[in-house]
């Protein structure tokens, strides 16, 4: 009896140590991350992202550089649509078709030499077909040659912050073997991608350039009004697919991009995007081993992301901020000015997040641009909201004129503040 008792207080004393490690061990991003690694993804990486900030809210492998195939593509785009809002080129322009642009393998067999295109059709026969004769004819018609225009896009990765690794050799992500004699020539390697290059290239996508979405959400388009058939989506997850027989289980809601890939080298890849609620998300999964794969991890992937956070608004616009309500103007007829925020700021928190997670610090502008007079509405400070190491920042307004103080008043002010402060020092 005495030894029963005995192992029954051993197995309490151990179920109380283990209760107090998990209580007093239990960081927020510690049950995200469990949460995260129950995902059991079937991919060689992934990553999935906030779309305004490109807050990271899952990642696996998501720094090794693969091939990324037709995910390139989200980099000519990127580059059309810039040449487009620039002005250097126009969505009417027509695009003469090359012998390369013809001849070049894989998805799409649109187009003949000799014949003119629009910008416009030919975008469209890239990001919705994932057409490579279409992508070729672009790069060319911005570039000169597409080897050119691979290191346009070289360059713009730099831009864009890309890691070390990224790399494009052509304006399709084919490989050097697929291009075979139309490989280049200076530009050697070949495409590689990691996930979070390739979800930073959507992010700045979107923010840059949303309207890739009036093409990427189209399940079909006809190229030119007089063929048989129509382009079919390569995204089978587009929302517009939820009645069409043969894609709708895999229809997401909210889900309208954004790019696609395959080859041997890459197996199925995909970059999706979907809102819901006011929040974005962007997904990328890289080698998958079959095609309807790519889709069913994407959407575990994103499922984690709707199911697990929200969009918080942690301020409102016009609110006050307990740490600094006030400013301190020089040469006013006021010596203070109170202050709100110029906007409301919000930030993808975990769903049941509570107020004290996020941290509110507020510092006023560099004292050389505290001078009156200051109008309603200038800026004059910054507020911080930090969550988890993220940081989201709005600016402070003055919430009244200041208006300059006159000579007499600031020279009175001058000789009552030199008094205060010596008989402060004295006091002490």
């Amino acid at each position: 009896m005495l030894l029963s008792v005995r192992r029954i207080a051993v197995i309490l004393t151990l179920a109380i140590i283990v209760q107090l490690s998990t209580s007093l061990w239990n960081p927020a991003n510690k049950a995200e991350a469990a949460e995260a690694s129950e995902l059991s993804l079937d991919v060689k990486s992934a990553i999935l992202i906030e779309a305004s900030t490109g807050q990271v809210l899952y990642e696996n492998n998501a720094d090794v550089a693969l091939p990324p195939a037709s995910m390139a593509k989200m980099m000519t785009e990127y580059l059309v649509m810039e040449a487009i809002k620039s002005g250097k080129i126009k969505w009417e322009d027509m695009v003469p078709i090359s012998q390369y642009s013809a001849d070049v393998i894989g998805s799409g067999g649109l187009l003949n030499v000799g014949e003119q295109y629009s910008v416009k059709d030919l975008f469209g026969a890239m990001s919705i077909y994932s057409a490579n004769d279409a992508s070729v004819a672009l790069a060319e018609y911005l570039g000169g040659t597409e080897e050119k225009f691979a290191t346009m896009m070289n360059d713009k990765a730099k831009e864009m912050g890309l890691s070390d690794q990224a790399h494009f050799i052509s304006a399709t992500g084919l490989s050097r073997a697929d291009l075979g004699k139309y490989a280049p020539k200076e530009v050697q390697g070949e495409t590689l991608l990691t996930a979070k290059d390739a979800a930073l290239i959507a992010y700045n996508i979107l923010k840059d350039h949303k309207e890739i979405l009036d093409f990427t959400k189209q399940p079909s388009k006809k190229f030119r009004e007089t063929d048989k058939s129509p382009m079919i989506n390569w995204n089978w997850m587009l929302e517009g697919n939820k009645d069409n027989v043969n894609f709708k289980k895999y229809a997401y809601q909210g889900l309208d991009g954004l790019k696609t890939g395959s080859t041997d080298d890459a197996g199925y890849c995909f970059t999706g995007t979907a809102e819901r609620n006011g929040m974005r998300l962007i997904s990328v999964v890289m080698g998958t081993k079959t095609e309807p794969k790519r889709f069913e991890e994407t959407r575990k992937v994103l499922d984690y992301g709707f199911n697990n956070f929200e969009m918080k608004q942690v301020l409102t616009a016009k609110a006050e901020i307990d740490s600094l309500k006030t400013v301190n103007i020089k040469k006013g007829v006021e010596t203070q000015v109170p202050v709100v925020t110029q906007t409301g700021l919000s930030i993808v928190a975990k769903k049941g997040a509570t107020p004290d997670q996020f941290v509110i610090t507020a510092e006023p502008a560099d004292e050389s641009k505290l001078v009156a007079p200051i109008a309603k509405g200038a800026v004059v400070g910054t507020v911080k909201v930090t969550y988890q190491g993220t940081e989201k920042t709005a600016n402070l307004i003055a919430n009244e004129d200041v208006e300059k103080g006159s000579w007499i008043r600031l020279f009175f002010r001058a000789i009552k503040d030199f008094i205060v402060d010596t008989i402060s020092g004295k006091k002490k």
